[in-house]
């Protein structure tokens, strides 16, 4: 079975990232260092940056995310992540909602949109844009 995972970069602030993210979905958190991987040639002042993350959520899926040193071009922007699900899920992404505006900027309200779903769009604190769809209708309150 193939598995498609997010892959985020940062400017140096993959650690503090990858904690808030944890802190929103929950689940196992691994982190590793460049300097953990002996990446010398990297500046010094970047050998404590991420090298790789791994979030296991209890939902069962992953997010990764390292920094990106300036010898290896640099942050590149981060994409947009969609989360969605039906009734039975609505709390708990109602709950991601909450977690990943909080600091964020609400670009698109979480209610009704044109197909009947709730949707909405939030840009979090690092940048990185979630769109969230509570599927059917009966999903709307709140």
């Amino acid at each position: 079975m193939s598995i498609l995972n997010p892959y985020l970069t940062f400017a140096g602030n993959a650690r503090e990232a990858m904690e808030y993210y944890h802190s929103v979905f929950g689940g196992d958190l691994a982190m590793n260092t460049f300097r953990e991987f002996q990446m010398e040639d990297l500046p010094e002042d970047e050998l404590d940056g991420i090298m790789h993350a791994q979030l296991t959520t209890p939902t069962g899926f992953t997010l990764m995310g390292s920094d990106a040193p300036t010898a290896m071009g640099g942050a590149t922007p981060n994409g947009k992540i969609s989360l969605s699900g039906g009734a039975d899920e609505e709390e708990q992404l109602r709950g991601y909602w909450a977690g990943l505006a909080e600091g964020g900027t609400i670009d698109m309200p979480l209610e009704t949109a044109p197909w009947g779903d709730a949707f909405g769009q939030v840009t979090d604190r690092y940048g990185v844009v979630w769109y969230v769809n509570l599927e059917g209708p009966g999903n709307l309150a709140g």
